[in-house]
């Protein structure tokens, strides 16, 4: 059964803390599903939007772990709690002349843009959850996927802004 969970790192914004958060990871045997990381409103602090497969009890030992790191300010399991979430991808696909505007309506339908257009190439930029994310991958694989590239979840508690200390 998939458990994945959502966890949301505070970090001090400073050399090395990606390669400590990820390596504790590695040493402890879990596989990182998906890491997005950068600044916060304070250029000091990142945030680190960390998605990992695991139980109450793994996700538990994750977070201590992580809070035992000198440069962790916080870490939030926000899974269950009222968050947004997003990830963006870019997807260059096969797109001659004859198909770009199958293309094109597909592209409006998932509210996505054209963000380049090649000789018989169009890459394309969308944004939304993960379900909208892989289904218009899916839609544009008949065409002829060329390249993607995805951030990996990004996500924020809903509601108002909590100070750090």
């Amino acid at each position: 059964m998939e458990n994945k969970h959502t966890l949301s790192v505070l970090v001090e914004n400073r050399p090395g803390v990606l390669t400590r958060v990820a390596g504790l990871f590695a040493r402890r045997g879990y596989n990182i599903d998906s890491l997005a990381v950068g600044r916060t409103e304070n250029p000091a602090v990142s945030r680190m939007t960390i998605v990992v497969e695991g139980d109450e009890y793994v996700i538990e030992q994750v977070t201590k772990q992580l809070e035992k790191l000198v440069e962790v300010i916080e870490v939030s399991d926000i899974t269950k709690k009222e968050h947004v979430e997003r990830e963006l991808i870019l997807i260059k696909v096969k797109a001659e002349p004859s198909v770009r505007g199958e293309i094109m309506q597909i592209v409006d339908i998932f509210r996505a843009r054209v963000v380049d257009i090649g000789k018989d190439t169009l890459i394309i930029e969308a944004t939304g959850d993960i379900g909208k994310i892989n289904a218009i991958e899916s839609s544009m694989k008949p065409f002829g996927i060329l390249e993607v590239v995805r951030t990996g979840k990004v996500a924020m508690l809903r509601g108002p802004k909590y100070e750090i200390e």
